[in-house]
């Protein structure tokens, strides 16, 4: 497989000049809590596929609580649920959206003093452009998004590029099409550094060109899917799946050929992200929140996330001990040849163009 490299340290010294997102409005109060303390069950709004499963039953035993788990496939999905009234004791946002959620008072700031295991996590990780401090997030896992490949279908000397799922003259060409994420800011973005632009860019001409390009491209996309693309990929259904680092080296690792697929990042430009946990401000059991997260900060149990999901690991505690496999290590910590990674900004207002051009892509 080809291996995936990033210049993680330039890139997270990037986002620190980044525009600020400002302060948060009012109405997240803080909630003081002592280390281990439990004041209810948890309610955990999580990507899917994303935790080891044991990880939760131990959590439940050590803690004796019961965790009730719901799915989410995208940041804007997420948003608009909690929005509406869903009701969470820790959900697990991208960078850019928790600057969003800060600046619409939605989050409870994390008492440090029930979450030491903060201090685990890399210096990189611990000082970011969305919250710096951090106050109001933890890292939880990061790394990037691209193509994942059948080479049987695609062929060996296949131009690592966007087109792979955007010019129909090859998708028409691949058995049972491909497979993009259902994601606006994912797909618009990928849309949009196909065309050259970067996948931040507010040029309402240019985001119309991105959501045309979908349009075009409708007959070779098979499915808008966050959730099953990797199995679909290896269970031969699509030729080429658009998704995450983490889900796709899991994924082709379970196949029966993994040296029949390949994942890799366009030349054109990919995304680079980190997913971290928070605690909403109408969490009921923010106690129990605080208990999770610096439970999932452990380094053994940090280890086990990563080691299970193949993202990268912010735990440097973890890392340094020895516990997260060196494969994984090695994989996302290769830094001489990564060029051209983006991290999904915070456009404000804006953001709402991303969700309805989309939409307007899919309808």
């Amino acid at each position: 497989m080809q291996k995936m490299v990033r210049k993680v340290a330039a890139l997270l010294a990037a986002m620190l000049v980044m525009a600020g997102c400002g302060g948060a409005d009012d109405g997240a109060e803080a909630v003081e809590c002592e280390l281990g303390e439990v004041d209810g069950d948890l309610n955990f709004y999580n990507w899917s596929e994303y935790i080891d499963p044991e990880l939760i039953p131990a959590f439940e035993e050590e803690f004796g609580v019961t965790v009730v788990e719901d799915f989410f496939e995208s940041n804007e999905a997420m948003l608009a649920q909690l929005q509406s009234g869903g009701v969470y004791d820790v959900v697990v946002p991208s960078d850019y959206m928790v600057g969003i959620m800060i600046q619409e008072g939605l989050l409870t700031p994390l008492d440090v003093d029930a979450v030491p295991n903060l201090e685990n996590l890399a210096p990189r990780f611990r000082e970011l452009p969305y919250d710096p401090g951090p106050e109001y997030s933890a890292a939880y896992q990061y790394g990037t998004t691209g193509l994942g490949v059948n080479l049987d279908v695609v062929g060996e000397d296949f131009e690592p590029s966007w087109a792979l799922i955007f010019d129909p003259a090859l998708t028409s060409t691949f058995p049972g099409g491909v497979s993009v994420l259902n994601d606006p800011r994912e797909t618009m973005g990928a849309a949009l550094m196909y065309l050259g632009h970067t996948l931040n860019d507010t040029d309402l001409d240019n985001l119309a060109e991105a959501r045309d390009l979908i349009v075009a491209a409708r007959d070779g996309i098979a499915t808008f899917d966050s959730d099953q693309y990797s199995e679909a990929l290896v269970n031969g259904e699509v030729a080429v799946a658009h998704g995450y680092s983490g889900n796709m080296i899991t994924g082709i690792g379970s196949a029966d050929d993994p040296a029949q697929f390949d994942y890799v990042l366009p030349r054109e430009g990919a995304t680079f992200w980190i997913d971290n946990m928070v605690v909403p401000a109408t969490a009921d059991s923010p106690c129990t929140a605080f208990a999770f997260i610096n439970y999932l900060l452990d380094a053994e149990n940090g280890a086990t996330l990563t080691n299970w999901n193949y993202y990268g690991s912010p735990n440097q505690a973890a890392i340094d001990a020895g516990l997260v496999e060196q494969e994984v290590v090695d994989f996302y910590a290769d830094t001489d040849t990564a060029e051209d990674l983006q991290i999904i900004e915070d456009t404000g207002d804006y953001e709402i163009n991303f969700t309805d051009f989309f939409a307007e892509s899919r309808s």
